[in-house]
């Protein structure tokens, strides 16, 4: 396992490159066909695009946004509500008890690439937990962070941590059954056709 990646520290330098200012386009673009709705969580928020996006889109979605880093759930202060959408403090591979069987929906971007690939069991488990039976995950899985030349390049540096599909399947298919997948039409610059969409249903 590498060393723990201080996420903390990198929200009080304002060290953050990930954060676009924005919400992710591919759950833009679903929002705006179809609906995430009940009580939704968003793991590993930052600074909560994708939390206020899922507020905005539904009045019935409940929405709470989970960071380890304190900085970040700060800053959600900055922003003027949306909707339902509220932000924690927590670690969402040691999910606290009252987060547990508690959601309809997981809406991940970004935490599943930003964990060290060995944890990826525990993001798992972490996700079924939260979910309530037949509960589902909208992902956005970074396939390939670091291609060249077309090919992928599976070395360990990170994060980002690319996966491959296969790895995908053997991760979460004996808890998680694919109800839909597509490669994302529009991607924040740079991730085009790097990204794969599921969603994933938990299995009873």
């Amino acid at each position: 396992m590498s060393a723990p990646y201080d996420w903390e520290a990198a929200y009080a330098a304002l060290d953050t490159p990930w954060d676009k200012g924005e919400a992710a386009p591919p759950l833009l673009d679903f929002l705006a066909r179809d609906s995430i709705a009940g009580d939704v969580l968003v793991p590993g928020c930052g600074r909560g695009y994708e939390v206020r996006a899922l507020a905005a889109a539904s009045a019935a979605a409940r929405v709470v946004g989970l960071d380890l880093a304190p900085g970040a759930i700060q800053a959600n202060a900055e922003f003027p509500r949306h909707g339902a959408e509220s932000y924690l403090v927590g670690d969402f591979l040691a999910l606290p008890g009252p987060l547990r069987s508690a959601f309809d929906w997981i809406v991940e971007h970004t935490c599943f690439c930003a964990i060290d690939p060995t944890l990826r069991p525990d993001y798992v488990r972490g996700a079924q937990a939260a979910l309530r039976p037949g509960g589902r995950i909208f992902a956005i899985f970074y396939l390939n962070p670091r291609q060249y030349e077309g090919e992928y390049n599976d070395d360990d540096k990170g994060p980002p941590f690319g996966v491959r599909v296969e790895q995908l399947d053997e991760l979460f298919g004996a808890a998680f059954e694919v109800e839909k997948e597509w490669v994302p039409e529009h991607a924040f610059a740079g991730r085009e056709k790097r990204e794969l969409v599921r969603i994933l249903r938990r299995r009873d």
